[in-house]
């Protein structure tokens, strides 16, 4: 096996505690104090994520946009310079190679596009593969990666903590925006969006510049509790939220249809790639229905691709499963037939051979007050 590869920050990491483990080929923390202390951080005070693993890619060109709309599935003509969207890259049959986040960059001139750490090399030979496909359209797919640095900062003391060295007013930047700007005076792009729950902000960098920032971050905050944050918690706090993630809510087994994502799939807009494969599931009725569930019997916590059972009978799989920080409860999603899905509907989950008892409930799980 290939030694995973390390983030800008992998030494900081270290110094600093972090369990290292290999996700997606990547040298990463899965924990620094303890993922229900680092979850809880993030709930009450602020937390700083490394997402150098994750991958990032240009498109230019005078027809960046009709490319952009034939390859993903939201209505990226409606970004103004600086916003962004939620949307996913399908194949022909309608199932997602992974969801993204699409940015019309702030001065206007070309869009900004993020893929999981996971997908980063296929998604982005892909979207290359396609823009040579496409002859009639003149656009550039860049692979911009290597020199970008990106972590985050979410939780409810984000703005104020950021804001210490940042120069832009960020109470101005809306959910789902972008702006270009100086933190520590260093030229950055900042972003509103997240994938915790809670308020926060991406910070994109040269990639250079990543330690420092991370360092002066960690300091300013430290007054306010602000920690590092590993990948245990990113991923109990996105479960909370309900946000998906690829390979459990997505797969190229698994529609966006299915999981309640139609909102960021814009059948009306025109052609795009997976669109008829879409539109057929839709004429024909969606069988499956992402839910969610706590547990109401004792037995364990609900893992990903554990059967779900009504009565003796099979009638889907766990997609994630945690017990849960915040709420005091095993909880999970679970794609199912849509014949036994509703709110208060029993369901069991196959825990180590035994069916223990769970109610569907209402999602997400977590909603912070505004």
């Amino acid at each position: 096996m290939p030694e995973p590869k390390k983030t800008s920050l992998a030494a900081r990491h270290e110094e600093l505690g972090g369990r290292m483990v290999d996700f997606a080929g990547w040298y990463m923390p899965v924990q620094f104090t303890g993922i229900i202390d680092e979850h809880n951080t993030v709930r009450t005070k602020a937390g700083l994520f490394d997402l150098g693993h994750m991958g990032q890619v240009d498109v230019r060109g005078k027809d960046a946009l009709a490319f952009l709309q034939y390859v993903t599935t939201n209505d990226v003509s409606t970004l103004d310079p600086g916003q962004a969207q939620y949307a996913m890259l399908l194949l022909p049959t309608g199932c997602p190679i992974d969801d993204i986040i699409v940015y019309r960059r702030p001065d206007g001139d070309g869009y900004f596009v993020v893929v999981n750490a996971s997908n980063a090399e296929r998604d982005i030979a892909w979207m290359q593969q396609k823009a040579a496909e496409r002859t009639d359209l003149d656009v550039s797919v860049e692979d911009v990666s290597p020199v970008t640095g990106m972590f985050a900062i979410q939780g409810p003391l984000a703005e104020a903590i950021l804001q210490r060295i940042t120069d832009d007013d960020l109470a101005k930047v809306e959910y789902f925006s972008a702006i270009e700007t100086t933190v520590d005076q260093v030229p950055c792009m900042v972003a509103r969006t997240g994938y915790t729950g809670e308020d926060g902000f991406e910070v994109y960098c040269p990639i250079e510049q990543v330690q420092t920032l991370w360092d002066k971050l960690l300091e300013v905050g430290k007054s306010d509790g602000l920690r590092p944050i590993g990948l245990g918690a990113r991923d109990t706090l996105r479960l909370e939220a309900k946000m998906a993630l690829y390979g459990n809510e997505l797969s190229e087994e698994i529609t966006p249809l299915e999981v309640g994502l139609s909102w960021a799939v814009k059948l009306d807009k025109g052609d795009f790639i997976g669109r008829d494969a879409l539109l057929k599931q839709k004429a024909e009725g969606i069988k499956r229905r992402l839910v969610g569930f706590k547990m109401v019997e004792r037995g364990g916590v609900p893992r990903s691709h554990y059967d779900v059972q009504v009565d003796g009978k099979t009638v889907g799989f766990v997609t994630s499963g945690t017990a849960s920080p915040t709420i005091g409860e095993n909880i999970g999603l679970a794609l199912i037939d849509k014949s036994y899905a509703g709110v208060g509907k029993p369901l069991q989950i196959m825990i180590r051979g035994k069916a223990v008892g769970a109610e569907q409930v209402r999602t997400p799980f977590y909603k912070r007050a505004e």
